[in-house]
């Protein structure tokens, strides 16, 4: 007798499922790696109530004089959220990995890569939001650096 009624809070639940929502990113920030120099890069994300998942391009730039090499990277990452935002803010956290393009002068690595972050998303007016971001990028195969973080800031588009 007790499994209809599962079965039925089930049902019930499933159907009162948040819709799904989209929303995206443009930023610009910097990395450290090994010295201070600018990154951009563009995201899409899809999510649900607390899970999401995102597509990222981003490129962080070359400095010769200092030995710091360009990184493209095209990561899908899984995002956790809160659910509801408190103050127009909310929080995330996030992993993924994908592939990754180092190059400093002649020398070239290409290969996979992972990384681990989070942030917040802070509503402005309307669909849009600002969006602040911190990751750690760990880069397999024989890169110039194997770790990368990054910090941006950037424009959200939610739809």
């Amino acid at each position: 007798m007790a499994r209809p009624a599962v079965v039925a809070v089930l049902v019930v639940l499933l159907g009162a499922a948040q819709p799904a929502y989209a929303d995206l990113t443009a930023f610009l920030g910097v990395s450290p790696t090994p010295e201070t120099r600018s990154a951009r890069g563009v995201a899409v994300g899809f999510g649900l109530l607390i899970v999401g998942f995102e597509f990222e391009y981003a490129s962080l730039a070359e400095d010769e004089r200092d030995f710091a090499p360009s990184l493209r990277t095209g990561f899908g990452n899984v995002l956790v959220q809160t659910p509801i935002e408190i103050s127009g803010v909310s929080l995330y956290g996030t992993v993924g990995g994908g592939i990754f393009r180092e190059r400093l002068n002649d020398r070239q690595e290409t290969s996979f890569g992972t990384n681990l972050g989070g942030g917040v998303k802070i509503r402005l007016l309307g669909p849009l939001r600002a969006r602040v971001d911190y990751r750690i990028f760990r880069l397999n195969g024989d890169p110039l650096h194997d770790v990368y973080h990054r910090f941006y800031v950037g424009a959200n588009l939610a739809f």
